[in-house]
């Protein structure tokens, strides 16, 4: 059986895993040069004239990513040290706010409460009262609900300071705006796990060398497999017996190769595309619907300034950042601290919304007021405009299955999670099994 997945993102190379362990043969098609999608390497100048290796953004894993974790080992990726393990944290640069301590569940959550730091005793009896709650129902709520009602019980401080920034990191949505129901998921999965489940775990790679790069080389070593970069798929043409033709920019119709399978590894928007051609061109209405549910969904961005000091360090790999108009970045990390690259930081202004230049001052600002830093120089700015979908209430997500021999799998796709890394490699994981 021939498999094309159209993507070398995440979620195009855990499904291209999925069916080559299936016994088909793989061709994996990638627009772009190189692999990873939104989660990739990119390359960037010191202000001395250094080379170095960044990513399209800064990305935090925690503990309870099985799958990807599964999949870095399965690759050949030694977890432990491509990955800097620590326990959930959300302190900042004054010392203030939470620190889980290396405990069970649900001890450290209990204790890390009690101990967190400019907390009054109000603000922590109101967060046991209401996580207790939410435990006592199952971490369920109705569909409409949003976090910040599902927070309502919470005082300021522990908005402002805990589920805000929590939240904009997990669903890369305002809490006013994001869903209840997919935030209590993540909540449940990362608090109640098991031991190490709320873990943040913290590339010490970049993130092409964190998973898809090796994914790729994986694949070609098993033999039939490969990986195209470079190759933009067009179209897809029907052929009888539900088998597929991908035509690629640039390529003759007759030259083109024919599967028994496609899967949509691509961004929604792509995959929209690819499916309203397809209803277009065999009048197929199911590929239409399932074409505007996936154009229909609405984007957040994220954006991560990469800055350099020589005297530039931080107490710690990663701090909470307090947030405001003029004030953007929830999150600093010191990646000195991480991948070796003294006095360069990464601020990540997540759901982020502004000029990139703009951005980019207001940061440099920031890390004046709160981190006492002052002459850094700007490294590189990436704005990923369409870095997530926006993770609404009720959002209604495109199924796996398009049509017969055509499936979708990504980040956007229905499922329990928001668009995470995670989220991408369970959905490219469970696409093969509808091969």
């Amino acid at each position: 059986m021939k498999v094309a997945v159209i993507g070398a993102g995440w979620a195009g190379m855990a499904a291209a895993i999925a069916h080559a362990q299936a016994g088909r043969e793989v061709t994996v098609f990638e627009a772009a040069r190189t692999v990873g999608g939104r989660a990739r390497a990119v390359p960037a100048t010191l202000p001395g004239g250094e080379s170095v290796t960044l990513d399209n953004g800064q990305h935090i894993l925690i503990g309870a990513y099985a799958e990807s974790l599964r999949l870095m080992r399965l690759v050949g990726v030694d977890a432990s040290a491509a990955l800097l393990r620590l326990p959930l944290t959300l302190q900042f640069p004054d010392g203030q706010g939470l620190q889980l301590p290396d405990l069970p569940p649900p001890l450290d959550a209990l204790l890390g409460i009690a101990r967190a730091k400019g907390w009054s005793l109000g603000d922590k009896l109101a967060l046991l009262r209401t996580a207790t709650a939410w435990q006592l129902k199952g971490f369920r709520c109705a569909p409409a609900t949003s976090v910040a009602d599902l927070c309502a019980p919470l005082t300021p401080r522990l908005m402002a300071e805990f589920i805000d920034p929590l939240c904009v990191s997990a669903l890369n949505t305002p809490a006013h705006q994001a869903s209840g129901q997919v935030f209590l998921r993540v909540l449940q999965d990362s608090l109640f796990s098991g031991r190490g489940g709320s873990n943040l775990l913290l590339p010490r790679a970049d993130l092409g060398a964190l998973f898809p790069e090796p994914a790729a080389q994986w694949l070609v070593t098993q033999g039939l497999h490969q990986v195209v970069t470079g190759q933009r798929v067009q179209r897809l043409q029907p052929q009888p017996g539900g088998r597929w033709q991908v035509i690629c920019a640039g390529s003759a119709e007759d030259a083109s190769p024919v599967f028994d399978h496609v899967t949509l590894a691509c961004p929604s928007w792509e995959a929209s595309r690819l499916a309203a051609g397809v209803a277009s061109i065999a009048g197929l209405a199911e590929a239409g619907r399932w074409s505007a549910l996936a154009g229909a969904l609405k984007f957040e961005a994220i954006t991560t300034v990469y800055a350099h000091s020589q005297a530039a360090r931080l107490a710690q790999p990663m701090l909470a950042l307090r947030s405001g108009p003029h004030h953007p970045a929830q999150f600093v990390f010191d990646r000195g601290l991480l991948d070796g690259n003294q006095g360069l930081l990464a601020f990540v202004v997540s759901a982020s919304d502004g000029e990139r230049t703009r951005i980019e001052q207001q940061v440099l600002q920031q890390a004046a007021a709160q981190l006492g830093i002052s002459g850094l120089q700007p490294v590189q700015t990436v704005v990923e405009k369409r870095a997530t979908f926006a993770c609404t209430p009720g959002l209604v997500r495109p199924c796996m299955q398009v049509l017969l021999g055509l499936s979708a799998c990504g980040d956007y796709v229905d499922g329990p999670y928001p668009a995470t890394l995670e989220g991408a490699v369970l959905s490219g994981t469970a696409v093969a099994a509808i091969a």
